[in-house]
């Protein structure tokens, strides 16, 4: 059996890496991919925790720049990370992998409230637990929801998966044939230099709780495995 050298991860997606080519929704073959992939870090023992984004449905920004209520344009933003979560909770469930929904906005009808010590105890008992609904609140990202519940649930790492990218660049490599790729980076040189590895509000809370982050591509199947075993790939941020 594979092992990892960490214990407990978070795995951050975005809502665009369930949506693959068509650019919006849920497709459910990239969710099954990806949810195969998942079963295979948990099987080298490793307790694992998700956080999925919500930009394949709803983009609160978006809303907001045309004239949206932010408050309300963040909470439908929220509630397809809902959507998402379900999605990649029921590709889990068909894999054999037990898996529980936690909620920052109650819904009893469909997941579990978040609560600290009731995820922490499914980690325990070998469950993936999948948290929705952000922070609960309006203008946090889910970068931000992954990097807090990192701190709460005593993480080791945050794997970082990206669409189109396979690490952190100095600039954007899809306009610069020149841009270069770091193998590693310091949270503060993230923050100086704009870098866009999560927003401001989410490294600082990784660089204040001491928390790595691994930024990879999730276009390869393979990789969240290889990121979780701390192989060398992607950008590895901290220090």
């Amino acid at each position: 059996m594979l092992t990892s050298k960490y214990k407990r991860v978070i795995l951050k997606l975005s809502g665009e890496a369930l949506a693959g080519q068509q650019g919006y929704g849920i497709d459910p073959v990239i969710v099954d991919s990806i949810a195969r992939q998942i079963k295979e870090i948990r099987n080298t023992n490793l307790q694992v925790a998700v956080v999925v984004g919500g930009g394949n449905i709803w983009r609160g920004l978006s809303g907001s720049a045309k004239g949206m209520d932010r408050a309300a344009a963040d909470y439908m933003g929220m509630l397809a990370t809902v959507m998402n979560s379900l999605a990649l909770q029921d590709a889990l469930e068909q894999c054999d992998v037990d898996t529980r929904v936690q909620t920052a906005i109650e819904m009893r009808q469909i997941a579990e409230p978040y609560i600290r010590r009731r995820a922490v105890r499914h980690l325990e008992k070998n469950r993936v637990v999948i948290f929705a609904a952000g922070t609960g609140n309006p203008y946090f990202s889910t970068d931000t929801t992954a990097a807090l519940r990192a701190a709460e649930i005593e993480a080791d790492v945050i794997l970082m998966a990206k669409k189109n990218t396979d690490g952190v660049y100095d600039s954007d490599p899809r306009l610069n044939p020149e841009a270069k790729k770091f193998k590693e980076l310091a949270y503060i040189e993230v923050l100086k230099r704009g870098l866009g590895v999560m927003d401001s509000t989410a490294t600082s809370l990784c660089m204040d709780n001491k928390i790595p982050i691994i930024v990879f591509s999730i276009d390869e199947p393979g990789n969240i495995l290889k990121a979780a075993l701390g192989e060398d790939i992607g950008t590895v941020v901290g220090g």
